[in-house]
């Protein structure tokens, strides 16, 4: 439950860096007096809010937008050029792949490493090193070399270490886009319990539906300012419109790719492009894929939502009875939707390609594509229902 004290106050905050136009090409001009340009940009101006102690705050924004750089201050390992940050408690902070680990030591050296680094003694670490590598799932891997170890196992160290050193604040930067989805699972539920245990946490995503999912609180960041903060809903809604205006993917891509989605389209019936559609009509969802392997009966879904992020509606080839023994090569797919029920509004479509058990994860594009419905003068309400009128004389 979130309080009304401040675990973590930003206070204008600004961060400048140094950008070279050029470097030395030769030797020569390495050991004389070469003059490097540079010039002088700001990944962050003026930046500030609370973080309430208890509370979820996600940070979102598209790339470049100076998210992760503002969660390396708060983490107290880059300084602010303006303004300053406070924060109360102990933090732990998760920002990179393996960040802190030395990777000529095994799994056992870097847990007690990491752990010193965030501030736990050794009796501590020992007292949580068990459950550190049950939570990892590392227990025929801790005596070898972490650089024998594949990313997946990285950040599954990474993350247990992390949430294990009893953080006031947890600074998590896009690690719940790493991994299997069933250790994203465990992430999300460990993030859930330090919730319910009145933990702060700050997070970077690129995952909206996450940020509503389980935030408090968001703020948006475009060009190294805040466009948006508040209500997680709304913050939510203006970055996927802002994203749109600027003709940019403002979801990240995921998956394998084993099975990939090259080209997706919406269709109007009369073969105009559905990126404007009408209540009533058939709108056809035009769909790509290319096999770089043979995939075993693999499920084609897509899902709706709308302006208020809102799902409304999803179906996949599974249901609807197409199946693929096996999917080769290249095909088209075409979901035709009936008798559009909308009757105003943007809408945005989700493509996924999985397994039928969705154990793999082959291409996800998240809320890519969009079109919007126009609004007749005969379709008042909330949905298009088909309406026919028959007489008959009595």
């Amino acid at each position: 439950m979130a309080s009304s004290h401040p675990a973590i106050e930003v206070q204008g905050v600004g961060k400048r860096f140094k950008r070279y136009k050029e470097r030395p090409t030769s030797l020569k001009a390495r050991v004389t007096k070469f003059r490097v340009r540079a010039e002088e940009f700001w990944a962050l101006k003026d930046v500030g809010f609370d973080v309430s102690e208890g509370s979820t705050t996600g940070l979102i924004g598209p790339n470049g937008s100076g998210k992760s750089t503002l969660l390396r201050i708060i983490a107290g390992i880059l300084r602010p050029t303006e303004g300053s940050v406070a924060t109360r408690g102990r933090i732990a902070a998760l920002l990179e792949l393996g960040a802190g680990f030395h990777p000529e030591l095994t799994g056992r050296e870097n847990v007690y490493l990491n752990a010193s680094i965030l501030g736990l003694s050794r009796k501590e670490t020992e007292a949580a090193f068990d459950s550190i590598v049950d939570f990892a799932e590392l227990e025929d891997f801790i005596d070898t070399q972490v650089k024998f170890y594949s990313s997946g196992m990285f950040v599954r160290l990474g993350f247990a270490v992390a949430v294990h050193v009893n953080p006031q604040i947890l600074l998590i930067d896009e690690v719940l886009a790493v991994g299997d989805e069933a250790f994203q699972r465990k992430c999300l539920a460990k993030i859930q319990s330090f919730q319910q245990e009145g933990r702060t946490i700050v997070f970077v995503t690129h995952a909206a539906d996450l940020v509503r999912q389980i935030c408090d609180h968001a703020v948006m960041l475009q060009k190294g300012v805040i466009h948006a903060a508040g209500d997680p809903d709304e913050v939510v809604r203006e970055f996927r419109l802002s994203m749109l205006k600027q003709d940019l993917a403002y979801a990240t891509e995921q998956g394998s790719k084993e099975l990939e989605i090259v080209a997706a389209s919406l269709i109007r019936e009369d073969g105009s492009s559905g990126e404007r559609a009408v209540s009533g009509e058939t709108l056809t969802l035009q769909v790509e894929l290319k096999a770089h392997r043979p995939v075993e009966d693999p499920v084609i879904s897509f899902a709706l939502h709308d302006e208020n992020n809102t799902f409304v509606f999803g179906t996949n080839t599974d249901w609807k009875g197409v199946r693929f023994h096996p999917f080769e090569g290249k095909k088209r797919i075409r979901f035709h939707l009936r008798s559009l029920p909308f009757v105003g509004g943007k809408y945005w479509v989700t493509l996924g390609v999985h397994s039928r058990d969705a154990s793999e994860v082959y291409h996800v594009q998240e809320q890519r594509y969009a079109f919007t419905v126009e609004t007749g003068a005969e379709n008042p309400g909330l949905v298009f229902i088909p309406v026919d009128i028959d007489v008959e004389e009595l």
